[in-house]
This record gives structure tokens, C-alpha cells and sequence, in this order.
């Protein structure tokens, strides 16, 4: 191939991802900010401090504060388990962790209320516990661990299986603890996929609509989070208030990948200073 051609077709693909980059993802963006400003920055403001909004904001955060490191603690111990270990039942395990993503958000939140509703199989048990699971802030949390819960090991189980053991097990012939080989030889490992792993839960665990809408109630105050809210501000033809809802979640999107790029570097600062260059380690 001619170096104008290759030349040609480099350019031409790059463009092609920068417009669909921008056509797909920017111009969305700027489509719901310029929408929450349609009517000046005080009916934005208005629309983002009323109660039920500040509600819905605050249950999102709190949903995804719970969910997310209940998910990233599990999906490492599930990626070990299943990258180190060969037992019986070993497919059926990873067919299950995998069944959110073959299951609809919505039928999966209906199986919840089967179990957890009026008429639930766990009724009797829940009343005799005075708990109220659907309709309420923990039925929201298991609705939203349950679709988030694949993330962390999807990403870090082929990353484990690449790696291999040799290292954990040269670290148990020098005698090093389980915690120790855990903590100063598997984490650093799989530092990056389990980075990535926890942005996509958590991205997942804000912006999950299907299952929580179901098990909701959709009770504004209590247990509406921000995509539920948008829905009802944008059916009762609030279009400012639904849009200055919906940036609420971009702006925590924004600042998810803010403090992803913010780990990096310090993870990237931390591995320089423990493997210093060859240049260093000759002074």
C-alpha cells in the first residue's frame, strides 16, 4: 500500500471516530445543558433545589455508595475464586454471576417484588423482622447490586486468568500471609481492571432506571432516584426541571471520570516510585 493511501485511510478513520464521537456523545451533552438553561440560570437553579429533587440526588449517592464496594468487594473475591480454583459447579457460578446481563432490568426488579412484595415467598419472614424491603431504600439497593453485579468480575477474571499465579505463589513459598499475598501482590495487579471495573458499576449503579422503577413505587421524596425523577418531571411537561435533573447525572458522571483520572495518576506516580528507572538506580 502506498504511503498516501495508508496516509488517507489513517485520516479518514480518525475522523470518522472524532464526528461520531461527537455526534453521539458531545452533542447530547450539550443538548441537555443548553435545555436546563432554556429559561436562565435562576429557573435552573430553581428546578434542581426543590426538595424532591435534592431527595432524589441524595438517594442516588447514598444507593450507589452502598452497592458499589459491596460489588467491588464481592467481584474481586467471585474473580479469585474462579481464575484460581477448579471445583464443582465452577460454570453454573459464572453463568449465575453473568444471568444481569441475560435477565431485563425490569423482569429482574418483578422477581424482587415476588420475593419481597405483599404477597412474597419472604412476607412472613419480613414482617416477623419488621422490615419493608420493596418500596424502600434497601429494595432499591438490592435491585441495583443485583443489575451492577457482573462489572468488577467481568473485568477483572480474564485479567487474572492472563496473569496467572506464579508470583502469588512464590510470595506463600516465602512465607507471606493470605492478606499479605492479597494485598502487596494481587491488588497491584489488577489495579486497572478493577479501576475500570468499579467506574462501570458505579456509571451503572447512578444511571439504572429498569429495575428500580419497578420496585420504587415511584414515592417522590422517598424513593424516587434522579432517572426516576427526570421521567415524572418530564411527563408532567416540566421540560426545564427534567433537563436540570438529568444534568445532575451528567455532572456526577464528570466527576466519576475525574476522580478515575485522578487514581491513575496516582497509581502511575506510586508505580514509578517503586520500580525506579535503571538511570536512578545506577547513582
Amino acid at each position: 500500500m502506498k504511503p498516501r493511501q495508508s496516509l488517507l485511510i489513517k485520516w479518514s478513520f480518525v475522523i470518522s471516530v472524532y464526528l461520531l464521537c461527537i455526534l453521539l456523545l458531545i452533542l447530547p451533552l450539550v443538548n441537555v445543558f443548553m435545555e436546563a438553561f432554556a429559561k436562565g440560570i435562576l429557573e435552573y437553579w430553581k428546578a434542581i433545589s426543590q426538595d424532591h429533587t435534592l431527595s432524589a440526588f441524595l438517594l442516588t449517592i447514598k444507593v450507589a455508595l452502598i452497592a458499589v464496594p459491596l460489588n467491588t468487594i464481592i467481584g474481586i473475591l467471585a474473580a479469585f475464586l474462579l481464575s484460581r480454583f477448579i471445583f464443582p459447579g465452577k460454570n453454573i457460578l459464572l453463568t449465575l454471576i453473568e444471568s444481569p446481563f441475560a435477565v431485563s432490568p425490569v423482569i429482574a426488579g418483578l422477581i424482587f417484588v415476588l420475593i419481597f412484595g405483599r404477597e412474597g415467598w419472604m412476607r412472613p419472614l419480613l414482617q416477623f423482622l419488621d422490615w419493608e424491603i420493596i418500596f424502600n431504600t434497601p429494595g432499591l439497593v438490592i435491585a441495583t447490586i443485583f443489575i451492577t453485579f457482573p462489572f468488577v468480575t467481568k473485568e477483572l477474571l480474564p485479567l487474572m486468568q492472563s496473569q496467572g499465579n506464579e508470583e502469588e505463589e512464590a510470595a506463600i513459598l516465602l512465607n507471606a500471609s493470605f492478606f499479605k499475598v492479597f494485598t502487596k501482590v494481587i491488588i497491584p495487579n489488577i489495579k486497572w481492571g478493577l479501576l475500570y471495573g468499579v467506574v462501570l458499576c458505579n456509571a451503572r449503579a447512578m444511571g439504572e432506571f429498569g429495575a428500580v422503577s419497578v420496585i420504587s413505587g415511584h414515592i417522590r421524596g422517598k424513593t424516587n432516584t434522579l432517572p426516576l425523577e427526570v421521567e415524572i418531571l418530564y411527563n408532567e411537561y416540566n421540560s426545564v426541571g427534567a433537563f436540570a435533573t438529568a444534568s445532575l447525572l451528567v455532572l456526577l458522571s464528570i466527576l466519576t471520570l475525574i476522580i478515575k483520572n485522578i487514581l491513575e495518576r496516582k497509581i502511575q506516580l506510586t508505580g514509578l516510585e517503586s520500580n525506579p528507572s535503571p538511570e536512578d538506580t545506577g547513582k
